[in-house]
């Protein structure tokens, strides 16, 4: 896309989440045009909280599932959208629920969460 184009889709997303009552989160690992487009850019846990914070009925959260997901259980009054859910966190699938409970059991003085 040229920049002019670019510009262009920009506007009308930000339109579209104007009219539908949305605010549009950015993790800082998208795409420039991406953060460029988005009413708050930053990390997991801050754009969670900035969900939960908003006066906005919708949240579009561009980042992986389970930041949509933390954003959803803190804005239950909320509708969350993620644009992609296939997208995913190499580290948060690098581990299952199982082994979670296993490796706590293992080391029970690092971990102060139970499951």
């Amino acid at each position: 896309m040229t920049v002019l184009e670019t510009q262009v889709v920009a506007e009308e997303l930000r339109a579209l989440a104007r009219e539908r009552d949305a605010v549009i989160l950015a993790h800082n690992y998208q795409l420039p045009e991406v953060q460029d487009v988005a009413d708050y850019v930053g990390d997991s846990l801050g754009l969670s909280r900035q969900a939960a914070a908003t006066d906005a009925s919708t949240i579009l959260f561009c980042g992986v599932h389970f930041m949509a997901e933390t954003a959803a259980v803190l804005s239950p009054d909320k509708t969350v959208l993620i644009p992609d859910l296939r997208a995913g966190c190499s580290l948060a699938s690098s581990i299952d629920a199982a082994a979670l409970r296993a490796w706590k059991d293992e080391h029970p003085a690092r971990s102060s969460f139970r499951t």
